[in-house]
């Protein structure tokens, strides 16, 4: 048997159960990510997403990318980590779910009333839950949202503190593996901290030249945790420098 045959067994076990539809059905899929000592387990935990949450993201892909586009799909470039700022599954989860923005979002309302979302959320506990289908736009970070496919980890006390866990690391591992051997197309391995130096590349869409946030998340020790064991992925980090 030869090693290429071998990959393409490796591959197809990765991608067997998790095709994507308009709509997820619950469902558990367990896959054994290349190079990964533990299997990798995606349960499927929909948001509100809907007709009008889609008419939104389009708009919102108008308004700050220059695209008039039919669908939500994305072509994915860029793995971009985050943490929640909530230590609480249920709350994590219940700011994603809705499908416009949280009262409470004053400083990116303006841009738009879509709600944040992402296609992944991963519990303290290693938990990987899929919140949407991964080739489907998330509005989770400025600029890069039309190519990049965020995973929130729930955590970061006070939207500051580092606090996530190592069970967490090793499910944000396992997820970059399975995401880059499921789209070659991917690029970047970023933390959300990171995202402006992403201006530098074709990449970045923003048509908004005042619509920038301070983000903290998820840090660089984390990233570096995560990145140190997915360096034969090939993923390239942000441009350093001004």
């Amino acid at each position: 048997m030869t090693k290429s045959f071998l990959l393409s067994l490796a591959i197809l076990s990765l991608t067997a159960c998790a095709k994507e539809e308009e709509k997820i059905t619950p469902q558990v899929c367990t896959t054994k990510p290349i190079q990964s000592p533990f299997a990798l387990k995606i349960i499927d935990k929909p948001i509100a997403f809907g007709p009008e949450r889609i008419a939104m993201t389009k708009a919102y892909i108008k308004t700050h990318y220059g695209k008039n586009v039919d669908t939500i799909e994305i072509t994915p470039k860029i793995i971009l980590l985050h943490w929640t700022a909530e230590m609480d599954l249920d709350r994590s989860f219940k700011r994603l779910q809705p499908e416009k923005l949280l009262t409470d979002r004053k400083d990116i309302a303006k841009a738009s009333l879509l709600n944040v979302s992402s296609q992944f959320l991963v519990a303290r506990d290693g938990t990987i839950y899929r919140l949407m289908p991964e080739n489907w736009m998330a509005r989770h970070v400025i600029g890069l949202n039309y190519a990049s496919i965020g995973i929130e980890n729930v955590g970061g006390k006070g939207n500051k503190k580092d606090d996530l866990t190592p069970a967490q690391v090793k499910s944000n591992i396992a997820l970059v593996q399975y995401l880059k051997a499921k789209y070659p197309t991917i690029e970047y391995l970023v933390g959300h901290h990171e995202y402006r130096q992403m201006e530098k590349t074709s990449l970045w869409l923003e048509k908004d030249k005042g619509y920038r946030t301070v983000k903290n998340d998820p840090g660089d020790a984390f990233m570096e945790k995560v990145y140190s064991k997915t360096k034969n992925l090939g993923l390239k980090r942000t441009p350093k420098g001004k």
